[in-house]
């Protein structure tokens, strides 16, 4: 009998032999090097994994498919520009295993499902199109022709192309993200939901309308030359281990970096750089000069208290804030001082959990300083009040009178390789009318201005029966959306699923009615067209495009590009109605990236551009001070304070990442910097939660939350006691993605509350 989806979309609940060690006080080091060759060696060709340290972001060879860190514009080491989760990254991408027929043969889906996602992912790299029929237990090969065909019969077989969801993973490449988006545009639909959905939706709408540009506003040049660096809501030495060069180098230069984070993170605190001999000897730079232990989603209450002391510091003294700044560029600033005026400091810092003697300190650092970077991550974006959290830090900058100018702005830190590329080439549910028109200029048919199903909307429509064929571009998504069994269940209820991967994931286990696999190259496989080795492009956190070309033989002669996936679906399923000659851009990208310059802003001279061995930077108006909002001027905003209060028996968790994973993929089972070892089933407690609830060390209980009226659990883990403030818990994605509401979002935004779901702990 077939497990239900449910079942299938579950992550084991066996435990593994989970050993703890005291949590490190610094990062990287020789630990990091041991672990980079250690995946090296064991899941990659020797000869494969010395190409790629080689070739990895450095000029002229190709893009990490892990983060969206920027690279140096001028020189890189030649020791390798690289982290130890880039490394990992490309472990799993180029790992030596294949599998396709006899693997799939031998191993039914509901086997697979009850794998861990470790031993899912480890399976080996995906070598040929597979199909899953109706009732059928197991995949089977599929030509390519007859996959293309059978996406085409679902597609045009639908009511309406409303009825159909088009996923995108921020991996996907410039190229293949144009025609992908411009293939659902002509089917008919705007259904583009994407990962942005689900991280930094809210960066984008909180920055959009204060400062007129969605994206962060500095480079990476501008980190090194600030006076003052605040990471908040971020782990970087786990999600973006490059950033801490960066810092290292800021405090070379007499830079301050302030830490604020619920969980004292080793990166933040030391950080040893691998390629510094001197460094590796005398034991690395200390990071953080004031560390502020943050209680989970106390953001607004901290920074409103510093903007409240601000501007009591400016009434007494002056010179604080920029007035300068304020008249000449921004928009509000009378409203929110009255506004301001309305809170209490006191209310505020105790909403924040944050002590005064820290917060002294804190404040201390913002007052001398006016060259200021805010650089966070999902720590911020993740809670019904995402937006405010980020119009906030806004606030803060504007006040100061730093933005717009040399080591000064706002620096969201994507997560994905291309995630903001993929959006600004048209990835986009709600992309703007003159974008839309243009396309209608240059391609001659009428994109739908409707509005299209974000991830949370696309959900609720599978669920409800109303989408009929889902189709992923990358990633994975049942592991990567809140609410893990109703989104099991939204896919089970389509006539299709289909996903473009490199690799196995859970996502592909939870099935429609039928089910594609299209296995495609990795960004470290040469891409062979009848034009020669293709080149693509993709655009990182600080709005830098640049060119990324395979190095590798592709790991199987049956998989092919992203780009060719997508002219397949599109000449298949349009046929004689399309006006587009689809079939001539796999051949040459150069043909897409000619359209991308006639459409999208920016990309002007695309192909010459990209011959730039560091690739070129993209208009960018609040680096300008040049702010394209309604009112053309930086806006100050009003924002409130989280109501949501905590009973006696609840915490408040949060997801994170082991520092063994990016995003769904899970590298290994340790978090070293946490000191948890084989074991991923964990809860992160306050040791004084544990006593008022009578909870020994590695206890095992079930997890509950409660949204709405309806009750969601998760069964099998351990407790961990940790340096993590009061009524504040911890707990690892995707594990506990099952006690995510779909229905707890932020406002106008729509991204996941995925860091505040209220739980209780039952023995």
């Amino acid at each position: 009998m077939s497990s239900s989806p449910k079942d299938k979309a579950k992550t084991p609940e066996s435990f593994s032999n989970l050993k703890t060690k005291t949590p490190p006080k610094n990062s990287v080091g020789i630990p990091a090097i041991k672990a980079a060759v250690g995946h090296a060696v064991k899941y990659m060709n020797p000869a494969d994994a010395l190409k790629i340290s080689l070739k990895l972001n450095q000029k002229g060879g190709f893009d990490c498919p892990g983060c969206a860190w920027p690279d140096p514009d001028d020189a890189r080491s030649f020791l390798g520009e690289y982290c130890e989760n880039g490394m990992k990254a490309m472990a799993e991408e180029a790992q030596n295993k294949t599998i396709g027929a006899e693997f799939f043969a031998n191993h039914s889906v509901d086997e697979l499902a009850s794998w861990s996602d470790f031993e899912i992912g480890k399976s080996g790299r995906l070598s040929e199109p597979l199909f899953l029929a109706a009732g059928a237990a197991h995949y089977k090969p599929i030509s390519w022709d007859d996959a293309f065909k059978k996406v085409g019969t679902h597609l045009n077989a639908l009511g309406s192309p409303d009825d159909a969801v088009f996923y995108t993973s921020g991996r996907t490449t410039n190229e293949a993200a144009f025609l992908y988006q411009l293939f659902v545009r002509e089917f008919g639909t705007s259904n583009l939901p994407d990962c942005s959905n689900m991280c930094h939706e809210a960066s984008g709408s909180a920055l959009s309308e204060t400062l007129g540009i969605g994206k962060g506003s500095v480079t990476l040049d501008d980190l090194y030359k600030a006076e003052l660096v605040i990471v908040i809501g971020q782990n970087p030495a786990t999600n973006h281990p490059r950033m801490l060069t960066a810092l290292e180098k800021c405090k070379k230069n007499g830079g301050k970096i302030m830490a604020i984070n619920p969980l004292p993170e080793a990166g933040l605190v030391k950080f040893t750089n691998p390629q510094n001999p001197y460094k590796l000897l005398t034991g690395g730079t200390k990071i953080a000069d004031v560390f502020v232990p943050i209680t989970i989603n106390g953001d607004v209450a901290f920074i409103k208290a510093l903007l409240i002391k601000l501007l009591e510091k400016e009434a007494i003294d002056g010179g604080v804030v920029d007035k300068g700044f304020i008249k000449e560029f921004t928009h509000g600033y009378e409203a929110f001082v009255s506004d301001l005026k309305t809170y209490n400091f006191e209310d505020c810092l105790q909403a924040s959990g944050v002590s005064k003697e820290i917060f002294d300190d804190a404040f201390q650092l913002i007052l001398n300083n006016n060259k200021i970077i805010i650089c966070w991550a999902m720590g911020l974006t993740q809670h019904q009040n995402a937006v405010d959290n980020i119009r906030e830090l806004v606030n803060l900058l504007l006040l100061k009178g730093s933005i717009g100018k040399e080591g000064a702005g706002t620096c969201p830190v994507r997560g994905h390789s291309n995630v903001q590329g993929d959006r600004t080439v048209g990835i986009w549910e709600s992309a703007p009318q003159a974008f839309l028109d243009k396309i209608e200029a240059k391609y001659g048919f009428k994109p739908s201005p409707k509005h299209g199903y974000s991830v949370i909307d696309a959900i609720k429509a599978m669920y409800e029966k109303k989408a009929k064929v889902f189709f992923g571009m990358g990633g994975n998504f049942i592991s990567a959306v809140p609410d893990t069994l109703y989104a099991a269940q939204a896919l089970a209820n389509c006539d299709l699923t289909v996903h473009v991967s490199t690799k196995l994931n859970r996502s592909h286990l939870v099935t429609g009615k039928e089910a594609l696999i299209l296995p495609c190259l990795g960004r470290s496989e040469k891409d062979y067209q009848k034009t020669g080795i293709q080149v693509q492009s993709v655009e990182n956190s600080m709005g830098i495009v640049s060119s990324t070309k395979g190095v590798l033989e592709p790991c199987s002669k049956k998989i092919i590009s992203e780009v060719a996936v997508v002219c397949g679906i599109a000449h298949a399923t349009l046929k004689n109605r399309t006006k587009i000659n689809w079939l001539q851009y796999k051949d040459d990208y150069d043909l897409v990236r000619y359209d991308i310059q006639e459409v999208v802003d920016g990309f002007d001279d695309y192909n010459s551009k990209l011959k730039q061995p560091s690739g070129f930077y993209l208009p960018n108006g609040a680096r300008h001070r040049n702010f394209k909002t309604k009112t053309g001027k930086a806006n100050f905003s009003l924002n409130k304070l989280p109501k949501w209060k905590l009973k006696d028996d609840e915490l408040v968790m949060m997801t994170i990442r082991s520092h063994d994973q990016f995003n769904t993929t899970i590298y290994g089972l340790n978090d070293r910097y946490r000191g948890i070892y084989n074991e991923r089933r964990i809860i992160f407690m306050n040791r004084d939660d544990m006593a008022t609830r009578g909870l020994k060390e590695q206890q095992v209980v079930n997890l509950k939350s409660e949204f709405n009226g309806v009750v969601r659990e998760a069964h099998n883990f351990k407790v961990i006691g940790y340096e993590i403030p009061k009524h504040c818990c911890a707990t690892y994605f995707p594990e506990t993605n099952v006690l995510v509401p779909l229905d707890s979002f932020a406002h106008t935004a729509k991204t996941p509350a995925s860091k505040s779901v209220i739980i209780t702990i039952e023995i």
